[in-house]
């Protein structure tokens, strides 16, 4: 039956999926309905309808749920960016850590209670955002969409980002992509991709901002394409274009875990090192770290980063994680792993097995990659602990940090 044009059915939502939508059934279909919480009865319009699911939106809530609340984004309910702030931060804690704990059971058949660690600050935390500027307008995209919403300030934005934001006109731009990061000392470093000429007012810029660089179509036109990022005394290279995690509070939080996890003399094997942010803290104990990175740029400034921090126990190898660890002839006690979101191949579980590590420190930003390989490495370790780091409030991601011990 094709229900695109029916908006008389009720239907009850029974529980939240993984992206924090909602979940109804329609006679045998599957409905996945935006802002739209458990227990909840809310009549919808379809915007998408295929033989097995439905996708839709919420026409008029029937009865609402008593845990919704009015969220403090003006945005919400158009921008894509928080799926969760219809609810208390707390709840938002329980959705994450239930996630977590059904994902790791079905599919990787482990039961663990998670423990939640929360940053300080749950709005203002983010120390980078990509904005899109689209016939004028500046701002996100709509969900599901590529129409820009106009954006004055985002909530997860860092205050320094969201002073920028105020004066952003002045870049006089029509249409790009401009990726915006700050960092401890409320500077600012701006990329901009744009098929335009150049037409910046810089002084105007630099009047109401400390802005450290600008980049237009990945040149320098203004200042430096880096600058310094301090973590609990360590500092940190940053180029406008490396990867670094995007709440510096908790990876403070981070840092701390791996401190922990790292015993005197131990030899530590970190894989996907990217700028050496872990091998660096992992250094702080361990006689020797070895990290592996693929990405030259990377490489290069995590040598930056350890002579910065005086760190001279890190031999770090340029080329592909995982073809490398058999280069290495040291008896590996701790492997940190830090992978993309598809998570570990086959052959690099395999490869990180054959270490015959005694630990392993696996950060995780996908839990349905996290339990596949956590299958795997089941066969010669236990999970010990496992920590849920609420890196993106009010989001339906997370990054979990998980420790194994060698049987």
């Amino acid at each position: 039956m094709n229900y695109m044009h029916s908006k008389d059915n009720v239907l009850t939502i029974v529980k939240l999926d993984h992206q924090g939508r909602g979940i109804a059934y329609l006679d045998d279909k599957i409905v996945f309905i935006e802002n739209a919480l458990k227990d909840e009865k809310v009549t919808i319009r379809i915007i998408k309808e295929t033989k097995k699911y439905i996708e839709a939106v919420v026409n008029e809530y029937i009865e609402k749920s008593p845990k919704r609340v009015v969220s403090e984004c003006p945005y919400f309910k158009e921008c894509g960016g928080c799926a969760l702030r219809s609810l208390s931060y707390e709840d938002t804690l329980e959705y994450k850590k239930k996630k977590v704990i059904d994902i790791l059971s079905k599919y990787a058949h482990i039961g663990i209670e998670p423990q939640i660690i929360k940053p300080d600050n749950k709005n203002y935390y983010r120390n980078k955002i990509e904005i899109k500027i689209q016939n004028g307008i500046c701002g996100f995209y709509k969900k599901g969409t590529h129409e820009c919403i106009e954006i004055k300030k985002c909530l997860n934005a860092e205050r320094a980002i969201n002073k920028f934001l105020e004066c952003i006109d002045r870049l006089n731009l029509s249409n790009a992509d401009v990726t915006i990061k700050s960092n401890y000392n409320d500077e600012i470093i701006v990329s901009i991709n744009t098929d335009e000429e150049s037409n910046i007012d810089i002084d105007y810029l630099k009047q109401h901002n400390k802005i450290v660089g600008i980049i237009w179509n990945n040149k320098v036109i203004y200042g430096e394409s880096n600058f310094i990022e301090i973590i609990d005394g360590l500092l940190f290279k940053e180029s406008y274009n490396s990867f670094f995690q995007v709440n510096r509070n908790i990876n403070s939080k981070l840092f701390s875990i791996v401190k922990d996890n790292v015993s005197n003399d131990d030899k530590v094997l970190e894989l996907c090192s990217g700028v050496g942010t872990l091998s660096i803290v992992a250094s702080l104990s361990a006689s020797k770290v070895y990290a592996i990175e693929i990405n030259e740029n990377a490489v290069m400034d995590a040598l930056v980063n350890a002579k910065m921090n005086s760190r001279d126990n890190i031999n770090f190898i340029l080329g592909d994680a995982y073809k490398n660890i058999d280069k290495i002839k040291d008896d590996i006690d701790t492997v940190i792993i830090d992978p993309p979101r598809s998570g570990l191949t086959s052959e690099a579980r395999k490869k990180i097995l054959d270490t015959n590590a005694k630990k392993i420190i696996y950060i995780s930003c996908n839990p349905m990659t996290l339990a596949r390989d956590l299958n795997d490495l089941k066969e010669r370790y236990i999970v010990n602990k496992l920590c849920i780091m609420d890196m993106f409030p009010y989001t339906y991601h997370v990054e979990s940090i998980c420790t194994l011990i060698r049987k």
